[in-house]
């Protein structure tokens, strides 16, 4: 629900979840005369890094504090492979959460070549475990144990996974150093993504952190509720000059890297157009400041406290805070069969400057867009 809250002279009229701004002679109130509010059912946060260790202990009340549930990434040292691991790292993330913290983590299972059907059945049944992540091998961070030969060594795992109805999350890209690292998301759609899809219609896949026009096209010609996406801030507000504007930006570098401009428009238009196929993925991936700041810097943007006022920025700039919710709060729940959150989250237009650095026992942390002044903040009333 979209609130203004206007001088005494004026008054508001609502049309369902719409309110129009009037004055006492029924003309447009002044911006500047208007305070507005939105408040929407509790966000959930499809793609998220809790890291372990220090890490997690310094990052996971950050994403706790504004979402219900995540999508919990597997890609530890060493990676969680089985139901087991994931039943452990569940039990850390609950250790490391807040005192009264209602933040459920969602599970998953990396996926390699030596993946057997039998823990897909035990993943399943465990209650915890709600996806299995693709990631191509040494297509990112942590991802040297992932899949050589998705066809030749998994099919027998993703026919188990339509029979368990388990979503397959894929990091979209390929790994063939001869492939120019902007075009490796449209490669992977055209040699691996389009081929599954026609092998396994059933198959519930979701396109993670998707970067490019291409991605969007192939996920708008997908049947609904099979084919999904998430989307980061980043990708939504950077395109790749970002990472060379004044200099080398390492704290802009994630991977999927980001990508020209017209692909940044092309995946705003999508996801505030109301489509059901795209939802709220953060990818917030927290590195120590050292190791990007370094000569060989780690890729990944910790996005966790501002990206919820980033999604609002977005949504805004495009003229569409109607379509808010649905992108934050309902697509991803809806696709993934399970109930929408309950509980509500206040987003204040209020201007608040985001922390140029996070500090902690361990070394330093620098959230997107440090230093800048952001116009939305949540808030739980």
């Amino acid at each position: 629900m979209i609130k203004t809250l206007v001088s005494p002279c004026s008054v508001v009229v609502g049309f369902g979840s719409q309110k129009l701004k009037l004055d006492r002679s029924c003309k447009k109130v002044k911006p500047g005369a208007v305070r507005m509010e939105l408040t929407i059912s509790q966000p959930d946060d499809w793609h998220l890094h809790l890291r372990d260790g220090d890490l997690l202990q310094a990052v996971v009340p950050h994403s706790a504090s504004h979402f219900r549930r995540a999508i919990v990434m597997p890609n530890l040292k060493p990676p969680v492979t089985s139901t087991a691991a994931a039943i452990t790292y569940r039990e850390s993330i609950m250790k490391a959460l807040p005192i009264e913290s209602s933040f459920d983590p969602l599970m998953t299972l990396y996926l390699t070549d030596k993946t057997h059907t039998d823990e897909i059945k035990l993943a399943r049944e465990s209650g915890v475990v709600y996806a299995v992540k693709l990631y191509p091998a040494g297509a990112t961070t942590n991802s040297q144990d992932g899949v050589t030969d998705l066809f030749g060594k998994c099919l027998p795992v993703l026919e188990e996974m339509v029979k368990q109805n388990m979503p397959l999350l894929v990091h979209g890209e390929v790994t063939d150093p001869s492939i120019d690292v902007f075009d490796r998301e449209k490669i992977f759609i055209e040699t691996v993504l389009q081929p599954l899809i026609q092998r396994l219609p059933q198959l519930k896949v979701v396109m993670e952190h998707i970067t490019t026009m291409d991605a969007v096209n192939f996920v708008e010609s997908c049947k609904e509720g099979f084919v999904g996406a998430t989307v980061t801030p980043q990708h939504l507000l950077l395109n790749r000059n970002a990472l060379f504007q004044g200099g080398l930006q390492p704290h802009n570098y994630c991977l999927p890297v980001l990508k020209r401009e017209i692909h940044r428009e092309a995946i705003v238009k999508a996801v505030t157009s109301g489509s059901k196929k795209f939802f709220l993925g953060t990818d917030s991936a927290p590195h120590e400041r050292r190791r990007k700041e370094s000569s060989c810097g780690c890729a990944g943007i910790y996005s966790a406290p501002v990206a919820l006022s980033l999604y609002a920025k977005v949504f805004d700039e495009a003229g569409a805070l109607d379509k808010l919710e649905a992108f934050t709060s309902f697509n991803g729940p809806d696709f993934y069969g399970l109930p929408r959150n309950s509980s509500k989250i206040t987003l204040k237009k209020a201007p608040w400057k985001v922390p140029e650095v996070l500090s902690f026992s361990f070394g330093e942390i620098i959230p997107m867009f440090a230093g800048e002044t952001l116009q939305w903040q949540p808030s739980f009333e």
